[in-house]
């Protein structure tokens, strides 16, 4: 009966608590995701003491292991990262695969961007840890935390995450908090976008894989927003960021020369299927780092013209009438 009675209350206790968790739940729940995680962490720690006191005492043995174990869960994305950074550059996928991307998809289920994710929150991770190496410093738990401090210069992401870890309390942040620090320090740094309508632009890729093979590319600026530019390619728009452009610096007659290449450029592409000796050709032409084409390259691109049919074809001493289609070092168009 004891026992009985007993039970009755263990369960009255029980449900009340129950009750009072999901009262907070329901009051926490539009929150910001810091502030839902820390609430969430303080009934998780509750619930924790509540077990313990039926529980046994770890040994220091086991104290050890479990801290162990526990940091190579903690660590599991930080070396995933560094052991995809060296099978991606030593090319070890090569035997199956001939890309990274391909290889990652199909051997370990990622999807195209998270393989590179992994490996930004890596060096990422390293920034932080040689800012303070001799390792008492909170150190990320997950790719999420770090995705939003890849946007930052190496210089600054390790301050951004001390700022992080300082408005969560010492503990570590939730990547909502990081990004929201990461926005506050971007914003302060930001400058007015610098290009103007027409200008031609070299792309510069630095770490972003989706610029992959863009790498030095000039393009026309097509549309200018506070912060990026709508940019033509020689196969296609792109939204870039301004620090992703390098201005040309070329006079309105140069910027009028590569107007006229891009339209002859797309008006091939626009044929449908090419075949693969031309897709090579327009891309060399997308990467020359000048206003103007030599005589094997306009040679080149008129037969192509004429291959594929386009109404823009342009007789070779009539080009060679535009100043500004010529090298006036080698008289080369």
């Amino acid at each position: 009966m004891c026992a009985l009675s007993h039970d009755f209350q263990h369960a009255s206790f029980m449900a009340k608590v129950l009750e009072t968790y999901k009262e907070l739940t329901t009051v926490c729940g539009s929150s910001l995701e810091y502030e839902s995680s820390k609430s969430n962490n303080s009934v998780a720690e509750n619930s924790s003491q509540l077990i313990n006191d039926d529980c046994d005492e770890l040994t220091l043995e086991e104290e050890r292991d479990k801290v162990l174990l526990e940091h190579k869960v903690e660590r599991a994305f930080y070396e995933a990262g560094k052991a995809l950074k060296e099978l991606r550059d030593r090319r070890l996928y090569r035997a199956s695969y001939k890309t990274f991307e391909e290889y990652a998809i199909h051997r370990f289920g990622y999807n195209r961007r998270q393989p590179y994710r992994l490996i930004e929150a890596a060096d990422v991770v390293d920034t932080i840890i040689k800012m303070c190496p001799n390792g008492t410093q909170i150190l990320p738990t997950n790719e999420r935390q770090v995705r939003e401090l890849t946007k930052l210069e190496p210089d600054i992401r390790g301050i951004c995450w001390e700022q992080a870890v300082k408005a969560n309390g010492g503990k570590v942040p939730s990547g909502r908090l990081v990004k929201d620090i990461v926005e506050r320090i971007m914003e302060k740094e930001r400058v007015p976008n610098p290009y103007s309508k027409g200008e031609v632009c070299q792309i510069i890729a630095k770490d972003n894989p989706d610029l992959k093979g863009k790498a030095g590319c000039w393009c026309l600026v097509k549309d200018v927003y506070e912060f990026s530019c709508t940019v033509i390619a020689w196969d296609g728009e792109y939204t870039l960021r301004v620090d992703h452009l390098k201005s040309l610096n070329y006079l309105d007659t140069e910027c009028n020369a590569m107007q006229l290449l891009h339209k002859r450029i797309s008006t091939i592409r626009s044929y449908g299927e090419l075949e693969h000796a031309a897709i090579v050709a327009l891309k060399q032409l997308g990467q020359i780092g000048r206003h103007y084409l030599t005589e094997l390259e306009e040679i080149f691109l008129s037969a192509m013209e004429r291959k594929y049919n386009s109404p823009t074809v342009y007789d070779l001493e009539e080009l060679r009438s535009h100043q500004h289609y010529v090298n006036p070092s080698t008289n080369n168009i």
